[in-house]
């Protein structure tokens, strides 16, 4: 069982189930479905040999370097908005986009300086994580070195003593979860230092392969793909960012595959990408900007992203599939986007990208292919 979400007050649970309801049901999720009144769970009478995963992209709950002005004002939860979507699963993920620590450690040193960000997130972030419902996170990427080996230390340590999973540092490459009796791995990969290497086609299958060989489903994350509203569009080919190797993500997708993912996940170019399907197995490019505060781009695509549901079985294969729409505004936080553009960009981006797989749309974002 996913541990309970620690919601506020009795009110704050009923808006919570209504809203997973609302937004879950629409999309077609919650078949035979009911609200758990304690957590605000989705649960189902028949769902045992199935599991609910909820996806979303980077993560960065404001920084306090160089000072607390990168923070969010006191007592403003910027998950509480979308907290009832992310509890409706059996395992919540996301990326970590910077290390949790309160002080100290050297940050990094750059070449520009006006090019430079460094984010260093409060410990009480994890527990925000927490309550909120995320199960698993990605540490594989650049941001997550930006205080060297102490923060990177300190991040493990603070997300393990708050239940939360991660994976894809050289110290830390896999993690192994059961929900409902199911066994699941799970590894990340980036084009950075100190990190499971994106481009290192051998070592994706041995840590993937490894994983398949003791565990029942095995999801997988990468961060990697070009950067930006002009970066929206998946290529098939290597791409590059700033003379970086970012990856072919198509490839290092179907790699990842072929050696026993069941599930794989994208993020790092910050604006929403196709989404796919091989052997029967999901494939998402790039979950966007899910809740970024103070220092990223927010502006056109940067500012929309998807909140993904799948449901696999026992097997890892893909049954259904949701999207609901969030958008950030003026500094940052996701709240539900009526409009459904970040639907509307996976809908259009798939469309022209992978004409092939031709997923089938509901009018509310369920989908199945």
């Amino acid at each position: 069982m996913k541990k309970p979400v620690r919601f506020k007050s009795n009110a704050f649970r009923f808006m919570a189930a209504v809203l997973v309801m609302s937004c879950f049901a629409a999309s077609g999720l919650t078949d035979n479905a009911h609200a758990d009144s304690k957590n605000g769970r989705s649960t189902r009478a028949d769902d045992d040999d199935f599991l609910t995963i909820v996806a979303v992209g980077d993560i960065m709950l404001g920084s306090n370097y160089p000072s607390d002005l990168g923070l969010p004002p006191a007592g403003k939860s910027l998950l509480q908005p979308v907290s009832g979507l992310l509890a409706a699963a059996d395992l919540t993920f996301g990326n970590l986009e910077g290390p949790i620590l309160n002080d100290g450690a050297v940050v990094k040193k750059c070449a520009d300086p006006s090019k430079c960000f460094a984010f260093r997130q409060p410990e009480d972030t994890a527990v925000q994580l927490r309550e909120a419902g995320f199960d698993l996170l990605s540490l594989a990427n650049n941001h997550m070195n930006d205080f060297g080996l102490p923060g990177r230390k300190r991040t493990c340590r603070v997300l393990s003593e708050n239940g939360i999973a991660y994976s894809g540092l050289d110290t830390c490459p896999t993690a192994i979860v059961d929900r409902k009796g199911i066994r699941v791995g799970f590894a990340s990969f980036a084009p950075a230092s100190n990190c499971l290497n994106i481009n290192d086609l051998g070592l994706v299958r041995r840590v993937v392969s490894d994983l398949k060989r003791r565990c029942e489903v095995v999801v997988v994350s990468f961060h990697g793909g070009a950067e930006g509203a002009g970066h929206t569009h998946l290529t098939r080919q290597p791409e590059t960012f700033y003379g970086e190797e970012r990856g072919n993500v198509y490839r290092f997708a179907r790699v990842a595959i072929d050696s026993g993912a069941d599930v794989v996940l994208g993020h790092g170019p910050h604006v929403t990408r196709a989404i796919d399907l091989y052997k029967g197995k999901f494939i998402a490019y790039s979950l966007g900007n899910f809740c970024t505060y103070g220092q990223f781009n927010l502006k056109g695509p940067n500012g929309i992203a998807p909140v993904l549901s799948i449901r696999v079985n026992r097997n890892g294969d893909f049954i259904s599939g949701g999207v609901v729409s969030v958008a950030q505004e003026g500094k940052g936080g996701p709240t539900i986007d009526q409009s459904g553009r970040a639907l509307l960009e996976i809908k259009r981006l798939t469309s022209e990208d992978i004409p092939e797989v031709r997923p089938d749309f509901d009018r509310n974002g369920g989908f199945r292919f």
